[in-house]
């Protein structure tokens, strides 16, 4: 078990199911470590500063799904990344090292942009996002960051900064950071892509029992079953999929009845449906709950923000006096 771990979150949205599985889930089962989860306001920013959202508001409710998946602000320490002004200096001070060239090499980079279309994240902040990114597991000398294999590369990023700044300047000022791979499911959502807000294809935590139950009714199936009486193809139907995680007793025996054609899609969707909702209904109690207090959640949050600050500014002094400043 490591000793200390940092992770986070982009509040751009309310989260789902995906975030649910791929994050809190196994965040949960770290917080015997010190635990830091961030909301992630200012790494939001870098592509949606052109939007609407009210990125205020939606760090709130984060919160609450974060509160309603079981996260206990007792044990762990939940913040705020714009309430700790810390990240904003030692990221600036970092990227005064960082090479231009090992920003432009980072394949999400490009991928981001590409994925992103229609947004102008041609920008300072987009590039230097990873920096920030370094700057937040740094200042805490995390010893490691769950992660799925696709943010390896951001991670490695931040160990060669630590790598780099202690190196030119005192060495273990930083800690470099191991890789807590996490078991990441790949859920579909409704339209079978990947689930993301993005694509308006999301199981929310905040979705009401009826609201799951329409979503997963009109979730897309095996697309050669077109009748009945057709044999399925279990492997490649997102219903399925779910019946593996939700259904973990029974999802054999749908898979053979899927293939011999005894059982059609919508009884599949039904059944499904029924899991799901057993899964997500406490969820959307407790959330309701905290909905109540949402006062009582930005105390939560600016206290916590302040014991992270406590941890972050000693950091940043260590790092500040290895540099020469003030």
């Amino acid at each position: 078990m490591p000793k200390r771990i940092l992770s986070g979150v982009r509040p751009t949205n309310k989260l789902h199911l995906g975030n649910l599985l791929g994050a809190l889930e196994n965040w949960k089962k770290l917080e015997s470590a010190e635990s830091y989860f961030m909301i992630a306001d200012w790494h939001a920013l870098t592509t949606e500063y052109e939007s609407k959202i009210k990125i205020k508001e939606t760090v709130i409710e984060v919160v609450i799904d974060f509160l309603a998946a079981g996260l206990d602000p007792n044990t762990s320490t939940i913040f705020l990344q714009s309430l700790v002004p810390e990240h904003a200096e030692l990221a600036l001070l970092l990227s005064i090292i960082t090479p231009l060239s090992w920003l432009e090499r980072n394949p999400t980079y490009k991928d981001q942009i590409k994925e992103q279309k229609g947004k102008e994240l041609a920008t300072h902040g987009f590039l230097g996002y990873p920096v920030l990114q370094a700057a937040d597991i740094l200042l805490y000398k995390a010893n490691a960051v769950p992660v799925g294999e696709d943010q390896l590369p951001h991670l490695e990023l931040a160990r060669e900064i630590a790598r780099r700044f202690n190196h030119l300047y005192r060495k273990n000022v930083f800690v470099e950071a191991e890789a807590l791979l996490t078991k990441v499911p790949k859920l579909p959502g409704v339209d079978g892509r990947k689930m993301s807000k993005s694509y308006g294809n999301t199981i929310d935590l905040s979705d009401s029992p009826e609201e799951v139950d329409k979503k997963v009714m009109r979730m897309v199936t095996d697309p050669a079953r077109k009748r009945r009486e057709d044999l399925g193809h279990p492997d490649v139907c997102p219903v399925y999929y779910f019946h593996t995680i939700f259904n973990q007793k029974n999802h054999e025996t749908v898979a053979q009845e899927c293939r011999q054609a005894k059982r059609g899609c919508v009884e599949c969707k039904q059944e499904m449906a029924s899991y799901l909702v057993r899964f997500t209904k406490p969820i959307y109690e407790r959330r309701k709950e905290l909905e109540r207090g949402r006062s009582k959640i930005r105390e939560m949050l600016v206290e916590g923000s302040k014991k992270a600050r406590s941890v972050a500014c000693l950091t940043l002094a260590e790092a500040k006096e290895a540099v020469g400043i003030a």
